[in-house]
């Protein structure tokens, strides 16, 4: 009997699996459930249509074509509604079951949403799927005024989206700086002024309260806790995920915000991996859980995940490095590994629109920020790999060219 695979999710990470799955075993058989109704896209340039910078054509990765000739069962448009891990099976709403030998969970997330007044109204939106960007950029089209809520990652994807849809906008932020857990003011400034000059003001220490509408239902302002009133017929909204667990409650899965797994994207269920953001991963580079939402992140993970539900197949170890980039402005910008934790850190500038910062944990670094000069990634890169002690050397570390040698001999010699 051929071994029975089911991923339930088509992004990147349950993709990535099935793929590995099927070239370790041709004569396996292979199920992709997604309640999307469309296969795997490119999530990272979806934030491109939106802006009005790339027509659709370039965003599907894979047609159901490629799951044809991979002899792939790809079920779109399918919700699971059930899964017994003791019988090794899964249900879906349309009264569909199968049977499984190795299951992989890589469901993603929801974007998390606003707890105010109005926050479903009209001409406020959140981003996360290709539908999404299809609505956003229909809305952005004919407005004339924005604001964003969110100062992350995906948040400076609304404001870049105004900006680019020449929307004057206000980006509403809770701390002093965008993404303040990551950046400090003096970095941050950067960002700032490139917001500024897309007609994007940021306002700082706000928020939303409620959101007021007119008569149809239609978003016409947002109201901060200060009161004060910003005018919008267009709002983006992207304060986090709330992940896909719902399916899990009731199993004896673990769950600590995200689906617990090893190294190997083990859950605590025999036979049950997951992959993808909604993972509480072990980091052997860290020495404790993490989580990671980008894309080579969960890319990686599927593709460990594949190589380990194989039968007999060597042990895979998801051992990474993520990345993950901004190009909205004139100038690059990277974040890499886990730059908003650590007990320490060390940051420089290097005039008006060049900064860096590492993050450090027990003197060795966990993640950075470069804005500006990309060159440095891989020997910061290279350092978290080999988890160097560099508690002795931060100050070389800030130097405009890095010397791997340099911080390889030991201080005061």
């Amino acid at each position: 009997m051929p071994t029975s695979y089911v991923i339930i999710g088509d992004g990147i990470a349950g993709s990535s699996a099935a793929e590995t799955i099927r070239e370790g075993d041709p004569d396996a058989d292979v199920t992709v459930i997604t309640d999307e109704g469309e296969a795997l896209y490119n999530r990272i340039l979806i934030k491109e249509f939106a802006k009005g910078k790339l027509p659709e054509a370039p965003m599907s990765i894979h047609q159901p074509g490629w799951y044809d000739d991979r002899d792939i069962d790809l079920r779109l448009n399918t919700l699971v509604t059930a899964i017994d891990t003791d019988a090794h099976s899964l249900h879906t709403h349309a009264g569909d079951s199968f049977d499984y030998d190795k299951l992989l969970i890589a469901t993603g997330g929801t974007p998390t949403q606003l707890p105010v007044e109005n926050s479903d109204a009209e001409g406020i939106h959140h981003f996360w799927t290709f539908e999404d960007a299809r609505s956003i950029a229909e809305d952005v089209n004919e407005a004339e005024k924005g604001v964003v809520v969110g100062a992350g990652l995906l948040g400076i994807d609304f404001a870049a989206i105004c900006g680019a849809q020449e929307v004057e906008a206000n980006y509403l932020m809770r701390g002093e700086c965008w993404w303040r857990y990551a950046l400090s003011p003096e970095g941050a400034r950067i960002i700032h002024e490139a917001l500024e000059a897309k007609n994007v003001t940021p306002v700082f220490d706000s928020g939303v309260d409620s959101f007021e509408v007119d008569d149809a239902g239609h978003v016409t302002a947002a109201v901060a806790p200060d009161g004060e009133t910003y005018d919008c017929d267009f709002v983006g909204i992207a304060i986090g995920l709330d992940f896909n667990l719902e399916v899990l409650q009731g199993t004896d899965i673990e769950l600590d915000e995200g689906v617990v797994v090893d190294e190997h994207m083990q859950t605590s269920v025999e036979d049950v991996y997951a992959a993808g953001d909604l993972t509480r991963f072990y980091d052997v580079i860290l020495g404790e859980h993490a989580q990671n939402g980008s894309w080579g992140s969960a890319k990686e993970q599927g593709t460990v995940a594949g190589k380990n539900m194989l039968a007999d197949a060597p042990e895979a170890e998801f051992r990474w490095v993520s990345s993950y980039s901004i190009t909205h402005f004139d100038f690059p910008f990277l974040s890499f590994g886990h730059p908003t934790i650590g007990d320490d850190s060390v940051e420089a500038s290097f005039g008006d629109d060049e900064w860096r910062r590492l993050a450090l944990k027990d003197g060795k670094i966990v993640g950075g920020v470069l804005i500006g000069n990309l060159a440095p990634q891989s020997k910061y890169k290279k350092l978290i790999r080999e988890e160097r002690d560099v508690s002795d050397c931060k100050d070389l570390l800030m130097e405009p060219e890095v010397d791997l040698d340099e911080l390889a001999t030991p201080a005061g010699q």
